[in-house]
């Protein structure tokens, strides 16, 4: 059994968004590998928002270690000011030093064989580059999604700094793992001297065992019935922006064609809940739409079973990012109705699987044509949901699988001296 030092910001009690469910799944997984997860993370208090259910979903025999960090927004800042270097890479910079200091005595201590570092939080890809400098041990980066773009992030100085970032794990990673095609094309094409074989593919998925409950869904006795779709998750003002959709529904209404006593929408932890909230009242669609609070992971899981179409919002300026929510909302067997163009990743993946009706969230007239057809599709049982099988080539076993591959590869590679005595700490190559 080899070691992987595993540091990864988002990590139970985080409770925001279902990217942390990556690296917990990674833990429960990797060990049917031969491959030890340590992991390396912040204390509860950088948290903004926690879900203590998901604390006993890590495996007990999953060491974690929490170092001290600080949100300088919240914990720093004078009436919510503070200057523009501490929040460099990101609110959580004063996490660098305790947990750098951490890592370096768990990778002598626990004989780390490999540092694995997890984005989409910036410091903790700088931790994992010092870690890797100061003890020599190879370096994984599991990017997901693009770390940066022409202008992303929007801020120039921060842009200016993450691209340093990204840079030097160019240089220094000895492997860099994508969730989506065109972003690994992204960073190919982007630093032309980027090895191939260095750029690895491993999307995100579902884990069976959190949908052991799920029965298949009876067919509605009562069409006439108030129908519910759901989105879960956070809905960003620019790469999944709802007026288009909001505005196409507040048509329709108009026209007669839904009104709230046959359709409600809940959106459930949207973020950014007033400007929405005044976008849909000037709309007059407050009363078919509505913004609710986040829910335990598990208790959100079985909103949308229960649900009778999900949604999906995802703008043209992401075509190369695939939402982790996608996975799930296919294995649960529900028609989806993905708002995205029909040229990125997620209409590719949704295309394979089945399940869905695509439509492009930018154009309001297309969302007014179609949304119709398919809530009477939805309504009458005629609409499709995803093949099973083709569902099943995501499952987070398969994906632990091939990350154990990537760190068994590599390492056989990059080992050198201190893989033959793990005590040894060599100079990092140049």
């Amino acid at each position: 059994m080899k070691t992987a030092l595993i540091v990864a910001f988002h990590f139970p009690p985080f409770g925001a968004g279902s990217g942390i469910l990556r690296i917990l799944k990674f833990c429960r997984f990797l060990p049917e590998f031969e491959w030890q997860p340590v992991i390396l993370t912040a204390n509860v208090r950088a948290y903004e928002r926690v879900d203590p259910t998901l604390v006993g979903e890590i495996p007990s025999d999953v060491p974690v270690f929490r170092a001290f960090a600080l949100d300088t927004q919240r914990h720093l800042s004078a009436k919510g000011r503070y200057l523009r270097w501490m929040a460099l890479p990101d609110r959580w910079a004063s996490w660098l030093p305790a947990a750098i200091l951490t890592g370096v005595h768990l990778i002598r201590k626990r004989r780390v064989h490999v540092i694995v570092t997890t984005y989409p939080v910036a410091s903790a890809v700088l931790i994992g580059l010092a870690l890797h400098k100061l003890t020599g041990r190879p370096w994984v980066v599991d990017f997901r999604d693009s770390m940066t773009e022409e202008e992303y992030p929007p801020d120039p100085v921060t842009r200016k700094v993450y691209r340093w970032i990204e840079k030097k794990v160019v240089q220094h990673a000895g492997r860099l793992i994508f969730t989506a095609r065109s972003t690994r094309a992204m960073y190919l094409k982007r630093y032309p001297w980027l090895s191939a074989e260095k750029c690895l593919l491993i999307p995100n998925g579902y884990d069976e065992e959190d949908f052991r409950w799920l029965v298949p869904p009876e067919p509605a006795k009562n069409n006439s019935r108030c129908m519910r779709l759901l989105h879960l998750g956070l809905i960003y003002p620019s790469e999944r922006d709802p007026r288009p959709f909001f505005r196409a529904l507040a048509r329709l209404k108009k026209e007669g064609h839904t009104n709230a006593a046959e359709l409600k929408i809940a959106l459930r932890a949207s973020g950014n809940e007033a400007y929405y909230s005044r976008i849909l009242e000037e709309l007059g669609i407050n009363d078919i739409v509505q913004l609710l609070p986040p829910l335990p992971y598990a208790e959100a899981r079985r909103e949308a079973s229960s649900s009778d179409g999900l949604l999906l919002f995802q703008a043209g300026n992401c075509d190369h990012q695939i939402p982790a929510k996608a996975y799930e909302y296919l294995r649960l067997q529900r028609p989806i109705l993905a708002l995205t163009t029909q040229t990125g990743d997620t209409a590719a993946l949704l295309r394979e699987t089945g399940g869905a009706s695509i439509i492009d969230l930018a154009d309001e007239d297309a969302i007014f044509r179609n949304l119709p057809d398919f809530l009477t599709a939805v309504r009458m049982g005629r609409h499709q949901t995803a093949d099973r099988e083709r569902v099943r080539r995501y499952s987070r076993r398969n994906q632990a699988a091939m990350l154990a591959q990537s760190l068994t590869e590599l390492t056989e590679i990059e080992g050198g001296a201190w893989s033959r005595n793990p005590k040894h700490v060599v100079e990092s190559k140049p």
